[in-house]
């Protein structure tokens, strides 16, 4: 195990030679490298498999944490904010990280193959960390040699794929948490609201529509989207205009002002106040900490960083 995943990691690193997020010619496959730490970076994660195979990572859903490395890989269900850090980084040994999207499509495809039991849908956050076993990286190495066959990518990239995501639901804990999204029972219905904000974030917050939408009594709704996300809905729309605010300070110079409006602010004081209190400075001052540590991680290539209110930094 250790000599496949050192492997892996060897050829990830001959591929990726600077810090940042490199998209490849396989749909959904990305790589990663950074060689420090870094600060708390606030991202909205979008579905994943993430599988560190040098070095480790920090991720910070409400007051969850979770660590992992090497023997473990990471799997995100729904769109999340979290806050990321890598832990175990350095010149001579990046941190190298394999990021495969989860596509709705092929992982609904492979559920009408896989038996659902009849125990009632899972319950907890969306994310779950699995052991990272043979299977899983050998799958994953497959996956990442279609870099050097482009040829074969058409035919093979989704194959590989449904592979993945079959390890992974087939694993302990895998289908209790996928089923929470893509099974029976509210997940789809949270998954359908989450989208909702995410479109709308701009606009007033609205629970009433959203439970309308979701075919949910509010409380209900309140209920299941703090069970999977671990915030209630209003929190999460808050915290997605808050890192958009954030992304448009520091990657487009809007002035704090500028942001507020930009993400739905009415009051630019009630923007800085809870600004401040979800990041723990006010905005510019933020932002000018930021500069240096997030610039120096950020991609290399183009269009490897996600505009709006999903985009990503380091993972």
């Amino acid at each position: 195990m250790t000599e496949a995943v050192d492997d892996l990691a060897t050829r990830v690193a001959r591929f990726v030679r600077s810090d940042g997020i490199h998209s490849t010619p396989v749909p959904r496959l990305d790589l990663i490298r950074s060689t420090r730490k870094t600060q708390d970076l606030h991202t909205v994660h979008e579905p994943a498999l993430c599988l560190v195979i040098q070095g480790a990572k920090r991720v910070m859903l409400a007051d969850h944490i979770y660590d992992y490395d090497p023997a473990k890989y990471l799997v995100v269900s729904f769109d999340l904010p979290i806050i990321g850090q890598i832990t175990s980084a350095s010149m001579a040994e990046p941190y190298l990280c394999i990021r495969v999207g989860i596509d709705a499509g092929v992982l609904s495809d492979l559920a009408i193959d896989i038996p659902w039991d009849d125990a009632p849908p899972a319950k907890g956050p969306g994310l779950f960390l699995g052991e990272t076993t043979l299977d899983i990286l050998n799958v994953v190495t497959r996956l990442f040699q279609l870099i050097e066959a482009p040829d074969d990518i058409p035919a093979l990239a989704k194959i590989y794929e449904r592979e993945l995501l079959y390890r992974i639901i087939r694993a302990p804990g895998g289908q209790a948490v996928l089923r929470s999204v893509y099974g029976p029972g509210q997940g789809k219905q949270i998954a359908r609201v989450i989208a909702s904000i995410k479109k709308n974030y701009r606009d007033p917050f609205d629970m009433a529509r959203l439970a309308e939408e979701a075919h949910l009594q509010p409380s209900a709704l309140h209920q299941h989207f703090k069970a999977v996300t671990l915030m209630s809905p209003l929190q999460y729309h808050k915290r997605l205009r808050l890192q958009e605010a954030r992304r448009l300070m520091l990657f487009e110079d809007q002035t704090a002002a500028q942001a507020a409006f930009s993400v739905g602010y009415e009051s630019p004081s009630q923007f800085s106040r809870e600004y401040r209190r979800q990041f723990g400075l006010p905005p510019m001052k933020d932002v000018e900490a930021l500069a240096g540590s997030i610039l120096a991680t950020e991609p290399q290539n183009a269009g490897a960083v996600r505009a709006g209110p999903t985009s990503e930094t380091v993972h």
